[in-house]
């Protein structure tokens, strides 16, 4: 059976009130989360109805990842309650409530990496004999799902961890599937899709919906949630602070109930196409700035030839110009973020080579031969290779240059706190925050933290690989203003991102990529960059340059 995309993203308000006179699945009331003096959840009350699609979303930190916790069993509440049918859900118990029918699928991974494919798809169910792991079942049933979901297995005898984290991602809304679960709660689960894939996991949502499964999506992407939903639930500031069907909502709408007062003009004008931007009598400071691009008559200071990883990009070519943004297109799997890692050091197969300000060298095989050349890496997983999550925010800032705030190999708090303390403002990042550690801040502020930490020493070559991924609307902004004000500072930088949308709208050029090769490339001088275009290239369906 191929699962075919949803075509009815507007539903029918009789089916919403028919739905909504039953007994819901889930009815919570007073739900409140506490962290010290952190209120991350208060007075959450609401109710979920079998066979609808209930949509939380809101700013990092608004609570919608909090109350999916509290519903998932992974975190107790500090007060409330939540029944599941007529029963209390077993506050801090995952596996009981997944048990109960309840399963979730978080934005952070909870893939085993030395483990397969499979084996990871059927976790929480192994096919096993006597102690042993039965493989080839587990791999016969997990060939015929990736068939169901219309995407290619893995290879087999290749472990979880050496996938992509899109392919990771897919392997966690496997592992949903196979479970029967009565409440599946997403968070984030499209956010390293590409979009053929976001299709096959939308038109499966609504096929879920059909067989009554009650769905909790949270989602950063709202063109994405007035698609699916039935219900959409606004978190800010820990409260929910608007709810209703999803007839009642357009974007800009949900984006003035999650950022409040705050929700500015500039904001509007830069994240909704459908609110009208000011006169242009009257240009604001920031319309006013405009970032200089580089012509293609200014020689790149970095020129990549032949870069190679085997089985996985080929004979890859690449230019970079100081102050240039240059964004890599096509769709998961085509070698975009291997090209990153390889230019970083992280692909010690990675062979080509490299010119840097004319000088010719070879692709550095490691991340400190990367870092002596100017180039560093703002990586995909931010949690996994990023961050140091036990360490204060204002350390990991410093972690790239921590002589600087050493005295005789010794840390200094205040030679800490004055180093960090020129970046911290200028990528958004709260003086009071500081001092927190990474692993409790929002994603959005984490990803700050590694924009910061570069800010602060300065590459010359700047590799962001899914920057956005999993992040509000109000902090996307913020982070691709931060990365062109670094090329606007003379930094190139070479961005991956899953949204073609923000690849088009930042990058100066875009580099193709399909099956591991370079098969066109984008210019804004010559043309308009739009995904449009992007994905002509990568099916061999537009013509245009094919090397920088």
């Amino acid at each position: 059976m191929t699962v075919q995309p949803s075509q009815n993203s507007n539903h029918d308000g009789a089916r919403h009130e028919e739905v909504a006179a039953l007994k819901p699945a889930i009815l919570a009331h007073g739900l409140c989360k506490d962290y010290g003096a952190t209120k991350a959840l208060r007075d959450a009350s609401f109710d979920l109805h079998s066979g609808m699609v209930h949509a939380f979303v809101g700013e990092n930190g608004a609570g919608k990842s909090t109350c999916l916790s509290v519903l998932a069993g992974k975190i107790e509440p500090s007060a409330g309650e939540v029944f599941l049918g007529e029963h209390e859900l077993p506050y801090g118990e995952p596996r009981s409530c997944r048990r109960a029918g309840v399963v979730a699928i978080y934005q952070e991974l909870t893939i085993v990496p030395a483990l397969s494919p499979q084996a990871n798809v059927f976790l929480a169910s192994p096919m096993a004999r006597q102690g042993f792991l039965r493989e080839r079942e587990m791999r016969s049933r997990y060939e015929a799902l990736c068939k169901e979901l219309d995407v290619r297995p893995a290879p087999n005898g290749i472990p979880a961890g050496h996938l992509s984290v899109a392919d990771q991602q897919l392997l966690e809304i496997m592992r949903a599937l196979v479970s029967d679960a009565q409440v599946i709660l997403f968070d984030e689960p499209t956010a390293s899709l590409a979009l053929h894939e976001r299709e096959v996991l939308l038109a499966l949502l609504d096929r879920l919906r059909s067989n009554g499964v009650t769905l909790v999506l949270v989602s950063h992407n709202l063109d994405e949630v007035l698609e699916i939903s039935d219900t959409v639930t606004v978190f800010r500031e820990g409260r929910i602070c608007a709810r209703g069907p999803r007839a009642e909502w357009d974007k800009p709408r949900i984006v003035r109930e999650m950022l409040g007062e705050q929700a500015g003009e500039r904001l509007a004008r830069e994240m909704l196409e459908d609110v009208p931007a000011q006169s242009a009598a009257e240009p604001t400071a920031e319309q006013a700035v405009q970032r200089t691009r580089p012509g293609t008559d200014v020689e790149p200071f970095l020129r990549v030839e032949g870069l190679t990883v085997p089985g996985a990009v080929e004979n890859v070519e690449l230019e970079v110009r100081a102050g240039e943004i240059v964004g890599l297109g096509g769709l998961v799997g085509s070698g975009r973020t291997t090209v990153l890692r390889a230019l970083a050091g992280l692909e010690r197969r990675a062979t080509g080579t490299l010119h840097v300000d004319g000088k010719q060298t070879g692709i550095p095989r490691t991340v400190r031969a990367a870092r002596k050349l100017g180039i560093a890496l703002l990586p995909e997983d931010r949690k996994g290779e990023g961050l140091v999550m036990a360490l204060d925010a204002m350390t990991n800032i410093s972690l790239a240059d921590l002589g600087a705030a050493s005295r005789f190999g010794f840390l200094s708090k205040r030679r800490l706190a004055r180093h960090v303390d020129e970046v911290t403002e200028a990528y958004g990042i709260a003086a009071n925050r500081v001092g927190d550690a990474a692993g409790n801040l929002s994603g959005g502020n984490q990803q700050k933290l590694l924009l910061a930490r570069w800010g602060l020493s300065r590459p010359r070559l700047l590799l962001a690989d899914e920057p956005t991924r999993g992040i509000d609307i109000g902090a996307k902004a913020e982070i691709m203003t931060s990365l062109e004000q670094m090329a606007d500072e003379g930094a190139g930088i070479v961005v991956v991102s899953s949204e073609l949308e923000e690849v088009c709208a930042i990058s100066d050029r875009v580099a193709v990529l399909a099956e591991g090769r370079l098969v066109g490339q984008l210019d804004r001088q010559e043309g308009d960059i739009t995904p449009n275009r992007i994905m002509n290239n990568a099916f061999g369906l537009e013509a245009s340059h094919a090397v920088a």
